[in-house]
């Protein structure tokens, strides 16, 4: 079975296709920005509520309001122990079951944000796919020969341990043991990232973002801010530039990433079991 490090670039992104071409840092901005403005405004009613106790009909309704936060849970249980094959290979349920969980808590708490329910036959079928994508990305990486350097899997590793916020690669193999993937895993699972990794870049070619594409980036996120009200001065297009030109990059990658899949889809012989 494949484990997914959480974190890595193309192959993880893959897992929710329809995110493939959103700007992920706006997201995540804009997803703490608004999870702290949902926590001030519940605290703010329940505060209003309870100083009106005689308004009981108002008072029920911030109680609603409240229990409506608790996390949803998975439901796994109608899951074949065979999700999909791809050209032969197996994708299980066990592999199925950790990449789904780790998608259905992001949209989980996306939905306490909303209040709409997860639709998790949707979501199963968007994870299995993803998993598909993978796949085919892998086979295609073996097909074209593409091979990981010491160099290039040390320099994902350092990457790595900096998004960790830990000091060394030792601690970083440390906190993967905790979650359940020994040593050998995590190398095994960085150098097939750098071998897909190299797949996309060639596909994609040379990226350069324009000046105009990087100052429609920035005003869609400045635009965000403004929507949120906050009180915030945003910064400048020049901080920010750097950041948005990698954030295209990311973008235009994954955009190549899923032409690449939907073009392997065509010869591919995929057996979908959800």
């Amino acid at each position: 079975m494949k484990k997914w490090i959480s974190g890595l670039t193309i192959i993880g992104s893959l897992l929710v296709v329809s995110a493939c071409s959103n700007d992920e840092g706006a997201e995540d901005t804009s997803a703490e920005e608004e999870n702290a403005t949902e926590e001030t405004a519940s605290s703010e009613e329940s505060g209003g509520a309870a100083a009106e106790g005689e308004q009981s009909s108002e008072g029920e309704s911030a109680e609603g309001e409240g229990e409506q936060a608790e996390m949803p849970e998975p439901d796994l249980e109608d899951v074949p122990d065979v999700v999909a094959e791809v050209n032969g290979t197996q994708i299980e349920k066990p592999e199925f079951e950790e990449a789904y969980n780790a998608q259905f808590q992001q949209m989980a708490m996306m939905s306490q944000m909303s209040g709409e329910e997860v639709n998790q036959d949707d979501l199963k079928t968007q994870v299995a796919d993803g998993l598909v994508s993978q796949e085919l990305l892998v086979q295609e990486a073996d097909n074209r020969e593409l091979e990981a350097s010491e160099e290039e899997t040390t320099e994902l590793l350092d990457q790595l341990t900096e998004q960790a916020g830990v000091e060394s690669q030792e601690e970083l193999y440390t906190m993967f043991e905790e979650q359940g993937m020994n040593q050998e895993e995590v190398d095994e699972q960085i150098q097939l990232q750098v071998r897909v990794d190299k797949l996309i870049a060639e596909e994609a070619g040379e990226i350069e973002p324009s000046e105009d594409e990087l100052k429609e980036l920035y005003d869609q996120q400045v635009e965000q801010l403004e929507q949120m009200e906050t009180e915030e001065e945003p910064p400048s297009f020049d901080e920010l530039k750097p950041q948005l030109e990698e954030q295209l990059v990311s973008q235009k990658e994954g955009e190549a990433a899923q032409k690449l899949v939907e073009t392997l889809k065509e010869d591919a012989e995929i057996e979908m079991h959800v």
